[in-house]
C-alpha cells in the first residue's frame, strides 16, 4: 500500500470522530498556527530539512493530539522514503499514541513492518485496525437518527475499505512467517475476531489447525476444525485435515469420522478430472491415505490396501505424504503376511525422505527377519 501524504485542504476532520466509535481520523483546522507552520511544512522541497520541520512541529505542538498524531505520521512517510525503517516504525508508533485506531496510520505501520520482516507486528497492526474499522457505527450518538447513522456508517467505511483490505491481506501474508504455533495460534484467534467473515477465513483456519497439530494438542484441533466445518462444510482443506486427525488420534480419533470426512474430500477434490489441478490430486491423495490407515484401524486391512495404493499414486509430489502413505501400505501388506509386496513397498519407502523413513527401515527389517521370509 503506498505511503500517503494528505493534502492540506483535507486536514479538516475531529481526530474522534464519535460516529466512528473506533476509527480516528485526523483534522487541523485551517487558519490555525498548526495549519499554517503545516503549509511552510509542505512548501518545502528538501526531504531532510522537511524532517526537521516536523520534528519542530509535533514538539511544538505537543498538547494537540491531532497535531502530534499527523506530525509524526508524516515524519514516519519521509524516513521511510529515506529508507530508515526503524526511525519510521518509531514515528509511527508516536503519531498510533496520539490517534490509536486511525487505520490509515495503521497500514503504513503494517507496510514499514512488512519491509523490517516484523511479521508479528504486521499482524498486530492489522488486528488493530480490523478491531478499529469493525468499531464503526457500534455507538450512536445522541440526537442522530437510525437513517443518518447508517448513511454515515456506510460512508465511513466505504473510506476507510482499501486500508482494512491492506491490513486484511498483509496479516494473512505474515501468518507464514511466524514460526511459534502457540503464538501464531492466538494470532489466529484475534485475527477472526478483528476480521470477522474474512475473504481468507479458510486459509487462517488452516493456520490455527496445524497451529495446534504442532502444538500437540490434537483434541483442541478436532473441536476447532468442527467450527470451521460448521462454518463452511465443503472446505477441501480442512475435511482433508480433519480425516486425518479422527484417523491418526488414538484418544481423540474416531475412524468412523475419518472414513466420512475422507470419503467428502475425496468427492470434492475430483482427482480424475481433467481440470484437476496439483492442490486437488494431492488432497485426494491425503485423504485416500487417511482413510487407508482409519481402515487398518478398523481391522479391515485387505479393504484399506486398493485406498492406499491410490494415495501413493497420488502423492509422489510430496515426499512427506508420500512416505507416510508407503509405510501405512508397507504395514497393511505385512500385517496380511504378503511379505514380497510388503518388501516391494518398504524398499521404496526408505529412499524416501519424509516422517516414516526410519520407521520403514524398521518395519523392513521386521518383515526380513520373520520365521520363514525370504530375504
Amino acid at each position: 500500500m503506498p505511503a500517503r501524504v494528505l493534502p492540506l485542504l483535507l486536514i479538516a476532520v475531529v481526530l474522534t470522530a464519535p460516529l466512528s466509535a473506533q476509527v480516528s481520523t485526523i483534522i487541523i483546522p485551517a487558519g490555525t498556527p498548526e495549519d499554517q507552520e503545516l503549509q511552510l511544512i509542505t512548501a518545502e522541497t528538501d526531504d531532510a530539512k522537511r524532517i526537521e520541520m516536523y520534528k519542530a512541529f509535533v514538539e511544538k505542538f505537543a498538547a494537540n493530539p491531532a497535531a502530534v498524531a499527523y506530525g509524526n505520521w508524516q515524519l514516519g512517510q519521509l524516513y521511510q522514503t529515506e529508507g530508515d525503517l526503524q526511525q519510521a516504525l518509531a514515528a509511527g508508533n508516536k503519531a498510533l499514541a496520539a490517534a490509536p485506531n486511525n487505520i490509515e496510520i495503521l497500514a503504513s505501520q503494517a507496510q514499514t513492518a512488512q519491509q523490517l520482516k516484523l511479521y508479528a507486528k504486521v499482524i498486530d497492526y492489522a488486528i488493530k485496525g480490523g478491531e478499529a474499522f469493525n468499531g464503526i457505527g457500534k455507538n450512536k450518538p445522541e440526537g442522530m437518527t437510525d437513517e443518518k447513522l447508517a448513511s454515515e456508517v456506510e460512508s465511513a467505511k466505504r473510506a476507510a475499505q482499501p486500508s482494512y483490505e491492506f491490513l486484511e491481506t498483509a496479516a494473512l501474508n505474515a501468518f507464514a512467517s511466524i514460526d511459534d504455533p502457540k503464538a501464531r495460534f492466538g494470532y489466529v484467534e484475534r485475527f477472526e475476531q478483528a476480521f470477522p467473515k474474512s475473504r481468507f477465513e479458510e486459509q487462517i483456519g488452516q493456520y490455527g489447525m496445524f497451529s495446534l497439530q504442532e502444538m500437540r494438542e490434537p483434541a483442541r484441533a478436532i473441536t476447532y476444525g468442527e467450527k470451521l466445518l460448521a462454518k463452511n462444510p465443503e472446505s477441501l482443506a480442512t475435511l482433508v485435515l480433519m480425516a486425518g486427525l479422527y484417523a491418526e488420534e488414538q484418544k481423540a480419533g474416531n475412524p468412523v469420522k475419518a472414513l466420512a470426512y475422507a470419503k467428502k474430500a475425496i468427492d470434492l477434490a475430483n482427482a480424475d478430472a481433467a481440470d484437476a489441478d496439483t492442490t486437488r490430486k494431492l488432497s485426494a491423495g491425503v485423504a485416500y491415505s487417511a482413510m487407508g490407515f482409519a481402515l487398518i484401524r478398523q481391522e479391515k486391512v485387505a479393504a484399506a490396501i486398493p485406498e492406499l495404493k491410490r494415495g501413493a499414486e497420488l502423492l509422489k509430489q510430496d515426499p512427506g505424504s508420500y512416505s507416510t502413505v508407503l509405510y501405512r501400505l508397507g504395514y497393511a501388506y505385512a500385517k496380511l503376511n504378503r511379505r514380497t509386496e510388503a518388501r516391494e513397498v518398504l524398499r521404496e519407502a526408505i529412499n524416501v525422505q519424509g516422517p516414516f523413513q526410519q520407521a520403514s527401515r524398521e518395519l523392513l527389517a521386521n518383515v526380513n527377519a520373520a520365521p520363514g521370509a525370504k530375504k
